[in-house]
């Protein structure tokens, strides 16, 4: 019913209201004798002059209005014209601006419609008691009556709206909160607490000046990897404090994509100095891949490498491999488990340990991608391939949970500075 009466569909109504009266010419037996030529032509006007003025109710409603005038004094039978004239005057009520609109052309059909009683006081009664209440006042009723749940409808739907964005203005209210109470906790806590590492390892590098060339070495990477977290903590402090102050969350989710290699060179020689044999096979295309890609590729290799230092030990044997072909990236890693026998197997990882595969799942996700991980062998395999583009995004599952997991913890190195 909300869509036959819809002001949107005036066409449509009208189009049905000329049916059933062609139906009533054609098909409903008359008393008397078959539509007469007046009729038919009355009728046929009344037809063209709902479906041509459609979208102004006022006009057609004239025009029914006057046809109906000429019906009372030409011809009997003017049940075509009555129903034009109402349905008319029902499209006004329904769809008038101003309810004087509504008044006006509603005194203008019942003073049409008494003109068939003059002179006749029998017809006059009748006229004026069934006929102006069927033909005058049930449109109006009716078109009252849907005004009044159409505007009750549109303020259940403003409500609505209005509800909506209470809870949202409340959700970023309350992510707010929590980010700015997130970014005391870095700001006080982490970085105060890193800031202070890197000063030792600066204050020990100067005061031990007869260390092991390895060990220097040791402390100069201690000392940047120190240096280069709290970069990072600033710039992830300010992005939780003031998200719109950082154009796309620029500083946070894209890397310049000619310093990817060195990028993935530094992560790879990271992992050489914790003790992991690491073979690289890196494709040099990868520095014209897009920042958002890039990103991707460069923190999955940290946090694999992470996973197999951490899970398969310091003996573990790793390769890495990334490659571009036809656009996607193909990233892998694999690792050898620690050594060849049962008794070097590295052991599973307690229970509850972090979040790195479930982390490196959903950035491969973002991007189109579905990330693979479980063992392979006496070792773990972890490999995905990102698409093209960020529209080319594939229906893609997450793969189900080996029997071995390995997760990352906050401990994950951080990055050289690009």
């Amino acid at each position: 019913m909300g869509r036959l009466f819809d002001t949107r569909d005036a066409r449509v109504r009208m189009a049905l209201l000329d049916l059933s009266g062609l139906c009533y010419l054609l098909v409903v037996p008359h008393p008397g004798p078959v539509p007469t030529l007046t009729q038919w032509i009355l009728a046929v006007a009344a037809f063209a002059g709902a479906l041509v003025t459609y979208r102004r109710p006022v006009v057609n409603l004239v025009l029914q209005a006057a046809l109906l005038a000429v019906a009372i004094c030409l011809i009997d039978d003017l049940t075509i014209n009555q129903v034009g004239a109402s349905w008319a005057l029902l499209e006004v009520t329904m769809r008038a601006g101003r309810a004087r609109t509504i008044w006006l052309t509603a005194g203008l059909l019942a003073a049409v419609d008494l003109t068939d009683s003059i002179g006749d006081p029998l017809r006059q009664v009748a006229s004026g008691v069934v006929g102006l209440g069927l033909e005058v006042g049930v449109p109006v009723l009716l078109g009252l009556v849907i005004r009044a749940n159409r505007e009750l409808g549109r303020q259940t739907v403003e409500r609505a709206l209005a509800e909506q964005r209470r809870r949202e203005s409340e959700s970023r209210a309350a992510r707010a909160d929590e980010r700015s109470a997130i970014a005391r906790e870095l700001h006080d806590v982490v970085a105060h607490h890193v800031a202070s590492m890197v000063l030792r390892v600066g204050v020990a590098r100067h005061v031990l000046t007869d260390l092991d060339p390895r060990v220097d070495e040791v402390f100069d990477d201690v000392h940047g990897t120190g240096t280069a977290a709290l970069a990072e903590l600033r710039r992830l402090v300010a992005v939780l404090r003031n998200p719109d102050g950082v154009r796309g969350d620029a500083a946070l989710t894209a890397i310049e994509p000619s310093a990817l290699p060195s990028a993935l060179g530094a992560s790879v020689d990271r992992a050489r100095q914790a003790g992991i044999t690491v073979e690289a096979d890196i494709d040099a295309a990868i520095g014209s891949l897009d920042a958002v890609r890039g990103l991707a590729v460069l923190r999955l290799t940290q946090e694999a490498l992470t996973n197999v230092a951490r899970h398969a030990g310091q003996s573990a044997r790793a390769h890495l491999t990334v490659a571009v072909h036809d656009g996607a990236v193909h990233w892998e890693v694999t690792d050898d488990g620690g050594g060849v026998d049962g008794d070097s197997a590295p052991t599973a990882a307690p229970a509850g340990g972090g979040h790195g595969i479930t982390g490196m799942r959903e950035r491969v996700e973002v991007l189109g991608g579905r990330l693979e991980a479980g063992p392979t062998g006496t070792g773990w395999r972890v490999r995905t391939v990102l698409p093209n583009t960020l529209s080319e995004t594939a229906a893609a599952t997450p793969v189900g949970s080996a029997p071995r997991t390995r997760e990352a913890t906050a401990g994950s190195p951080t990055p050289e500075p690009a």
